[in-house]
């Protein structure tokens, strides 16, 4: 039942760090595309005073996220939520931030253009949408490991692959949200945050 993400134990505590420094200090965080869930545990567990929220659209997922959850015994992580990011409703009124790691290129664009519209539409003024993964930059050099990686996800889904910044910073406006921060990661990724305006 339990799943496990081998990235998660090596990018867990770099991110948590970025966290630190953009969510807020109290609050409701929604955690988009969860995955195993190991994530959820490990920022409920690094920030107490924040409830975690996590959700994925694939049901294997919600239970492992579950699982993860109940073994840790953390009191402010919420049950696992079925939201699938293309769709306009989402089951949650409102969040102080929301967080979204490894979905946008493993996911149709309009996951991503949901994503946007469902933070637009949840947050509030100065509140953020969280993103962490790898990306394309205009103007800055791709790492020959993330055109491997682009490559091999179009290979395996034409819908899939590394999107370009520029794009989702077009897309953050059209929900009223603008790019406040750029971070960079290890593994050439990079933490992305977007504030409702």
């Amino acid at each position: 039942m339990k799943r496990h993400a081998p990235a998660t134990a090596r990018n867990s505590a770099p991110l948590a760090d970025v966290l630190a420094r953009e969510l807020p200090q109290t609050g409701l965080v929604l955690e988009i595309a969860s995955g195993s869930g190991e994530h959820a545990v490990f920022m409920a567990r690094r920030f107490p005073a924040l409830e975690w929220q996590p959700s994925d659209v694939d049901t294997d997922a919600l239970a492992s996220i579950d699982a993860w959850s109940q073994e840790a015994g953390a009191g402010n992580i919420r049950q696992a939520i079925a939201i699938d990011a293309t769709v306009p409703e989402w089951p949650v009124q409102h969040a102080d931030a929301v967080v979204c790691v490894n979905m946008i290129h493993i996911s149709p664009y309009a996951a991503t253009e949901g994503l946007f519209a469902g933070a637009g539409k949840l947050l509030s003024k100065g509140q953020s949408l969280i993103l962490y993964g790898p990306f394309i930059e205009t103007g800055v050099g791709t790492a020959p490991s993330n055109l491997a990686f682009d490559a091999d996800l179009k290979a395996r889904n034409a819908a899939w692959g590394l999107r370009e910044v520029e794009a989702l910073d077009e897309l953050a406006q059209l929900n009223g949200l603008v790019r406040t921060a750029r971070h960079e990661m290890p593994a050439n990724n990079l933490t992305l945050v977007y504030r409702k305006q």
